[in-house]
């Protein structure tokens, strides 16, 4: 069986899609809250169930919580259904995850046939971000999903070269009116500078006369972004009227201040570059090697590429290229920032790939057809194609096998060092805790630490200062309190009848002595 028959074998998609499907589940595990803020998303949908927020939220230490509520109100959901807090918080990124991979596989094998089908899943599911991403309880995902929808629709009107109707403008409203409710107009940044960049360069390339809607319809019109933003400005107000501190917090610190040097750590204009080149290894490697074999191939008349590109493959690359430039010239960035050009890299690759093997069985057959060359049909020219078309396939391929290699490998090797490690030793200390208050109808509450986790895992809602807790100690209003090994000491001096209980956390790794203990009457 050749390369190419292992590429176009359906027993190859499955394994596919089992092994992207399956890194998505567990390359978090075990899970924790500990890092990357998810403890302040969790927090969001918790206070909601718990107190009735439910337009404005608060950080476990009961700052303002800077992210519009859409993710809050579908773990809140997801909870009522499941009555499970982990399921309902990593489900809507898992979800989203799942659904995007599909989406991909779906669009590139209705445009280019099944094998580039394989190639955009797999792009997408197996490189270092998505795995880490797919079950985070963080709103990246779903942001990245939405906004590949909208990318999508605009592919698509692009491809088909129709004009938009007032069904597809709705259709494009409620999807970004979804994303200013996910993470505000960052939705912006990822779509207007690529729609502008297409409009600008189709607009120069429309022969005079010619209609816009022939293959210029990037452009919806002003009013579905327009509309949405309003949503998103009447949620802001009302937090600026009726929220002390949400005007600094969320405006001033949130957004703004990303654009500034003094808030946020910046970081250089190249940053994301080298990061997107690792973290979608190896297919990053893989387009630029296309891209640079294209323009090879065309005696590297750049002009001519992109005047005999299909539109919706200049699309592509403007959805990718304008978001990326955008976000560079944020001084404020992160990694998981960037991932929404993913998707449209990921169709970009499988774009490629499609247009060198088309070439390839389009050159052939003319070939045959003229009678040129041998009695075979086979010509100097066609061979060269076949062997290009070949050497595609050869490394697709390759590049398939180094993404299951790398991306299974590291994502085991960071899941068993989690559980060597024992980062989820405050989710178990938790967990017991509870059992115990439970058994022994304990009042006890958590005296104030940095681990904002720490207050999710024992189903708070408030952590209590250590002043006050001696005094409601001491007043016979608690049975148990929850502290640091730090200031446990400190405490027992100070609460009448209290004694240190079995139960403590494990040591995680590098932080041996910051653990958390039980202290009981």
């Amino acid at each position: 069986m050749t390369k190419n028959d292992v590429l176009q074998d359906r027993r190859t998609l499955w394994i596919v899609v089992a092994t992207t499907f399956l890194l998505f589940a567990i390359a978090n595990l075990p899970w924790h809250l500990d890092d990357y803020d998810q403890a302040k998303q969790a927090f969001t949908s918790f206070e909601m169930v718990k107190e009735g927020h439910w337009l404005y939220q608060h950080t476990p230490h009961e700052r303002i919580a800077t992210k519009p509520p859409l993710i809050g109100w579908v773990s809140a959901a997801l909870f009522a259904l499941t009555r499970s807090w982990d399921v309902a918080w990593r489900l809507p990124s898992f979800l989203a995850a799942v659904v995007l991979a599909l989406l991909l596989c779906r669009a590139a094998s209705s445009a280019c046939g099944s094998f580039v089908g394989l190639i955009a899943m797999s792009a997408f599911g197996l490189n270092l971000l998505s795995p880490r991403l797919a079950a985070l309880v963080r709103t990246d995902m779903p942001l990245a999903f939405v906004i590949f929808l909208i990318g999508l629709l605009i592919w698509k009107k692009t491809r088909e070269r129709t004009e938009w109707q007032s069904r597809d403008r709705i259709c494009l409203f409620a999807l970004l009116t979804v994303a200013m409710l996910i993470k505000g107009p960052i939705v912006y940044a990822f779509l207007l500078p690529g729609i502008a960049l297409f409009q600008w360069r189709r607009g120069r390339a429309r022969p005079p006369g010619a209609p816009l809607g022939n293959g210029y319809a990037a452009w919806s019109g002003w009013w579905p972004w327009i509309a949405s933003l309003a949503i998103f400005l009447v949620w802001v107000i009302g937090g600026t009227v009726f929220q002390p501190g949400f005007f600094d917090e969320v405006v001033m610190r949130e957004f703004v201040g990303r654009f500034g040097e003094t808030i946020h750590r910046p970081q250089p204009l190249y940053f994301y570059l080298p990061h997107l080149l690792h973290k979608f290894a190896p297919w990053s490697v893989l387009i630029i090697a296309l891209g640079v074999f294209d323009l090879a191939s065309r005696r590297w008349r750049i002009g001519a590429a992109f005047r005999e590109m299909p539109p919706e493959t200049f699309w592509l690359i403007c959805w990718s290229i304008g978001g990326l430039i955008v976000m560079s010239l944020i001084p404020s960035k992160r990694v998981d920032r960037i991932f929404p050009i993913i998707p449209p890299l990921c169709l970009l690759l499988a774009a490629q790939v499609a247009n060198r093997s088309s070439c390839s069985h389009g050159s052939v057959s003319r070939a045959a057809a003229s009678g040129n060359g041998d009695l075979t049909g086979h010509t100097p020219v066609a061979t060269t194609k076949q062997k290009t078309r070949a050497s595609i396939d050869k490394w697709s391929a390759v590049a398939l096998i180094i993404a299951i290699l790398f991306t299974g490998g590291y994502t085991v090797f960071k899941v068993l060092s989690g559980f060597r490690d024992h980062r989820d030793a405050l989710v178990v200390f938790g967990r017991e805790v509870r059992r115990e208050a439970e058994a022994h109808r304990w009042r006890y509450e958590v005296v104030s630490t940095k681990d904002e986790g720490l207050l999710l895992y024992l189903r708070k809602t408030h952590f209590i200062e250590p002043n006050r807790a001696v005094a409601e100690w001491n007043d016979g209003n608690l049975d148990a309190l929850v502290a640091s090994t730090g200031k446990a000491p400190g405490l027992l001096r100070q609460l009448r009848g209290a004694a240190l209980s079995n139960l403590k956390s494990a040591a995680r790794k590098g932080e041996a002595e910051n653990g958390y203990v039980l202290i009981a009457r």
